[in-house]
């Protein structure tokens, strides 16, 4: 499938739009690539990925870099939890595809420069925002992700890559816990605005074999959006600013 089927090419900016933490109510609306947005997030760019399937850490970085933390894939990993206790594979079941790991809803399982099927999930992620004392609200819903963005928090969430088809799986941890997933293209992204007919997302991925001029951000309708949240469980959190500390005095850029 043509990589470019659902996401469409947009400038890379950092210094355009809400300073994050800040309200859309506060700024002038802001026009880019021809279209005017309810909201437009300020977010760093993170070119490429620590390692092929670090995705999760990636995009948490962009989140917090913008909110002026630097935290390191080793950082976020001991504040998440690495669980080595089984290594993720699957089986073609009667009742689907089912993967067979570890808790994902609690810690980051696999190993991340070599399995395809390595993940964590939302809840594991959203650790690493609350060490550094950011607020997180879960937000599976459309109109809660708008209200998100409108105050200025950017939505971490559980994606596809490119937006693409993707295989229906069950993953199924150690003590039962069952969650939906997919299967070999799981990715985590950023949303930085949206208006009434698309979102505008922030992808640390870049250039890849599948998609050799993928860039840092692109549009995505909201249809196609929510159909691929939903395949992952509608994983995606809002991330705030401390409280009581109002927006962030960085630019996009994570600088202060």
């Amino acid at each position: 499938m043509d990589p470019y089927t659902f996401i469409r090419k947009m400038k890379a900016t950092t210094e355009v739009g809400q300073r994050p933490g800040q309200a859309a109510a506060e700024i002038a609306p802001v026009t880019a690539d021809g279209v005017t947005w309810s909201a437009y997030i300020q977010q760093p760019i993170k070119e490429g990925q620590d390692f092929h399937f670090t995705c999760e850490f990636d995009s948490a970085w962009i989140i917090l870099k913008s909110y002026g933390h630097d935290l390191n894939l080793e950082e976020q990993l001991a504040i998440v939890g690495h669980d080595l206790s089984i290594e993720p594979y699957y089986e073609e079941m009667d009742r689907g595809t089912i993967v067979w790991g570890g808790d994902i809803e609690e810690m980051y399982s696999g190993h991340y420069d070599e399995n395809v099927l390595a993940r964590a999930t939302g809840n594991a992620v959203r650790k690493v925002f609350e060490a550094v004392d950011l607020t997180v609200e879960v937000t599976p819903e459309r109109e809660l992700i708008e209200a998100a963005l409108l105050r200025g928090e950017p939505v971490f969430f559980k994606s596809t890559v490119d937006f693409l088809d993707w295989n229906a799986a069950t993953w199924i941890a150690p003590d039962g816990d069952e969650f939906p997933v997919v299967l070999t293209n799981d990715h985590a992204l950023v949303v930085m605005g949206f208006n009434d007919s698309e979102v505008i997302i922030r992808d640390p991925l870049g250039p890849t074999t599948t998609n050799r001029t993928r860039p840092w951000q692109y549009r995505v309708s909201w249809e196609r959006f929510l159909q691929v949240i939903a395949a992952q469980g509608n994983d995606a959190l809002a991330i705030g600013p401390a409280p009581e500390s109002g927006a962030s005095s960085g630019d996009g850029t994570g600088s202060s």
